[in-house]
């Protein structure tokens, strides 16, 4: 793997006209080095946790009477959509 200096600083506007003025249709050259080599664990934090949270862990199953109302709501739902009806916004009205 091929070790890179970091670059100079650069401004938000400098990096806002080389985006503008990039080509979105150009090829990558035969030398193009790809993020994931340079840098694999930036991979872990490109996006913030808040934006894509990690899956929940021990997700909890509804068993019971919970899953009866639960499947009784979803059921209705399908039904009102099934005869044509709106429920999007509480009342139940013709579509």
């Amino acid at each position: 793997m091929r070790e890179l200096e970091p670059p100079e600083a650069i401004t938000e506007e400098e990096l806002t006209a080389l985006a503008l003025a990039a080509d979105p249709d150009a090829d990558l050259g035969d030398d193009a080095v790809s993020l994931w080599d340079v840098a694999p664990a930036a991979s872990e934090d490109l996006l913030p946790e808040w934006y894509m949270p990690a899956a929940m862990a021990g997700v909890r199953l509804v068993h019971g009477w919970r899953r009866t109302v639960v499947l009784v709501i979803i059921v209705s739902f399908l039904l009102i959509n099934a005869y044509g009806l709106c429920s999007t916004y509480g009342w139940v009205s013709i579509a």
